[in-house]
């Protein structure tokens, strides 16, 4: 079953960390001769040794010149770049508000053929109504204390989800029925949502089953995920996106995906769940 997301981009860090640390064993250095080849204060290189700070590509370089292996720098410094980008926190991103990251990931969205997303909180973003996603990103610009540009992230949110209307693309989502229920905004707005997967899940290319309250089930509820094709899972925690890239890890969020899935409720029944909800408002 999947690991915490940040434990993941941890193990990722910690991998680099211990790589540096085995070549500075290799060339017989201590950590303090190393800070002093390196022109470093002697807690810098144990900080990084320890995955305590993360190195720079200069840290690297420098790193690998001290320890006579400078063949190395180029391989680690693509690692740890890798590892630096598989958590991202939600602010840096959002710096100077969210259309921006709306337009960065549309070729991504547009080369992906087959979309696999689990929501365990809203509404997928590539099914969300303009009203939904206005209610959802105010309240996100407002927790997280970024620049208010609600209007244009709605209308680029918008415009990436035209995948789903447009070229080659497959969508299986799974939702918890509880999504059907969080009012992220106001009642009507919700049940214009609502209505709107009705509408969608009847498109050829989209497949949406609802895990029900209450099912038995062999995996829990996990933070939304979304796997596209079989080469990245981005997934999103309260502070950052993780995004998963290496094999094994994808393997393992696509073999949870499909358990789920096993237990969702498709068609008649996933419609009957959701007017169930709109009865509700």
């Amino acid at each position: 079953m999947p690991t915490s997301p940040l434990s993941t981009a941890q193990a990722a860090r910690a991998a680099i960390a211990a790589r540096l640390d085995e070549m500075r064993r290799d060339a017989g250095l201590t950590g303090h001769e190393l800070a002093l080849r390196c022109g470093w204060h002697k807690s810098k290189a144990s900080r990084i040794a320890r995955a305590k700070t993360a190195p720079s590509d200069a840290d690297i370089r420098a790193w690998c010149r001290a320890c006579g292996a400078e063949e190395l720098a180029a391989d680690l410094i693509a690692a740890s770049r890798t590892a630096e980008s598989m958590y991202v926190h939600w602010r840096q991103i959002h710096r100077d508000g969210m259309r921006r990251v709306h337009e960065k990931t549309v070729p991504l969205y547009e080369r992906t053929a087959h979309f696999r997303v689990y929501a365990s909180n809203v509404v997928p973003g590539m099914l969300q109504t303009a009203d939904y996603a206005t209610g959802l990103l105010r309240s996100i610009t407002s927790f997280q204390g970024t620049p208010d540009d609600v209007a244009d992230a709605v209308q680029a949110r918008l415009n990436r989800s035209r995948v789903v209307h447009e070229g080659n693309h497959r969508f299986a989502l799974l939702l918890e029925e509880a999504v059907l229920y969080y009012q992220v905004c106001d009642g009507p707005e919700l049940a214009a949502q609502l209505r709107y997967l009705q509408e969608v899940m009847s498109r050829p290319n989209v497949s949406l089953g609802i895990i029900p309250f209450g099912v038995r089930r062999t995996v829990w509820p996990l933070e939304a995920f979304y796997a596209f094709d079989d080469a990245q899972v981005a997934v999103e925690t309260l502070t950052a996106e993780v995004n998963i890239t290496a094999p094994g890890e994808i393997h393992t969020y696509l073999r949870a995906f499909a358990e789920l899935a096993q237990v969702a409720v498709y068609g008649a029944a996933a419609r009957d769940r959701i007017d169930a909800a709109l009865a509700a408002l």
